[in-house]
Formats: structure tokens, sequence, C-alpha cells
């Protein structure tokens, strides 16, 4: 679970939406021309039909050893998504979320929870920081070829098991180039976008975990 609620973090900040921020509850903590480039970043996604990305993800412990490093795609398309990293796929069609890891061969089966404490990437998408986190501006800089803004934010919320995360924002496009996670045992998570098309093709049976296609497969049905 702490994999995808993770990878969730990432997704949120690979495509970073309604940047409707709540600066006037710690003005001191949140920074104005941080909410211009996420304003900007927000208005690029509203234009995206089908979002589609793929990644790498990097985990290195407090020394900058390098533990693993993977690549991973997400796509959404309404409140519809689907994410695969490192042998898991998630599936929701909107009502049912299907977590299938592939070397147990299992899968389990959710409803969608619309509770307000329920984590969802829809969720994540129109609401990540705006009450979660403060934020500021740290600079421009180069990485990858790419000139970058990076914006620090820090978790409102002093229990969570990160104390940072750190967002470059593609000057040139207005999307996030690259996310890092920093939690509080020293490991720290990146992701980078290797590829992203606004507008993939994709069906809504895409959405749906096909049983037949993955023979012999345990259903944990928790419904």
């Amino acid at each position: 679970m702490k994999k995808i609620i993770t990878l969730l973090v990432f997704a949120s900040a690979v495509t970073l939406v309604q940047a409707q921020s709540k600066i006037g509850a710690n003005p001191t903590k949140s920074d104005p021309e941080a909410k211009k480039i996420l304003d900007a970043v927000s208005a690029k996604f509203k234009s995206f039909k089908a979002p589609q990305a793929t990644f790498t993800y990097k985990v290195e412990n407090g020394d900058g050893k390098v533990l693993s490093s993977k690549t991973g795609s997400v796509v959404m398309k309404g409140n519809k998504y689907k994410v695969n990293l490192n042998g898991q796929e998630i599936f929701s069609n909107g009502n049912t979320v299907w977590t299938y890891d592939k070397n147990a061969n299992e899968v389990t089966v959710t409803s969608v929870d619309a509770g307000a404490n329920s984590v969802t990437p829809q969720k994540l998408f129109t609401n990540f920081y705006d009450k979660d986190f403060y934020y500021k501006l740290n600079g421009t800089s180069k990485q990858g070829g790419h000139t970058v803004q990076e914006i620090e934010l820090t978790p409102v919320d002093k229990s969570r098991p990160f104390h940072k995360v750190y967002v470059w924002v593609d000057k040139g496009n207005n999307t996030i180039y690259s996310t890092t996670v920093l939690e509080k045992n020293g490991n720290r998570y990146t992701y980078t976008v290797t590829k992203l098309n606004p507008n993939a093709s994709v069906s809504d049976a895409s959405f749906v975990f096909d049983k037949s296609k993955y023979p012999g497969v345990e259903v944990i049905d928790l419904r």
C-alpha cells in the first residue's frame, strides 16, 4: 500500500492540477510566485483529454546510494486511471479499483471510496497541495537539457512519513519534469518524466481488470 500511495503522490505531481491554494491560511509559508507557476501547470493540464506518462523511478538511501531504479507508466481519462510500476498494476473505472500483484498473481478488488478522507488520483489531482502543503519557489536551474523551476512543498501535517516534496516544472511547457519525495527515515524517491502524451488513445476497457488475461489469478474481493 505504501508503494501505491507514493506512486499516487508522483502521479499528482506529474499532472498537478488545480492550483487553488489557500495562501491566506498561512501567508508566511506559501509563496505567491510558486502559485503562479502551479496555476500555469493547472491550466495546461486542463487541456489534456487523456494524459499518459512514462517515467523513471529511483530510490536512494540517506547516503545517496541507489537502492533500486525502475520504469513505470500512468494514464488517466476522466475519473478513470491505470498505473504500472514494478510488477504492480492498478486499474480503476471510477467505481471499482483492482490492484494486481504480479509476483503473487493475485488481484485485490475494492470499491472507490467517495469519502472525504479517501485517497484517489482524482482527489490528488484536484487538491494535492492546496490544503496539505505549504510551498515556495526555490529558483531556476537546468536538468537534462530542460530549464526547470524548483518548488519546495512542506506538509502541513507533521505526522506524514515524508517531510519534503520537491517538484521541478519545465519552464518551457508548464509541465512537471521531475519530483522527489523525502521520507523522514532518510530515503528519497525520485520520479522523472521521460515521455508525456496529453491526449492518448485509450479505451474505457483499459481501466477494467480483465481476469481472462491473467490465467490462474487469485481474486480477493473486499467490496
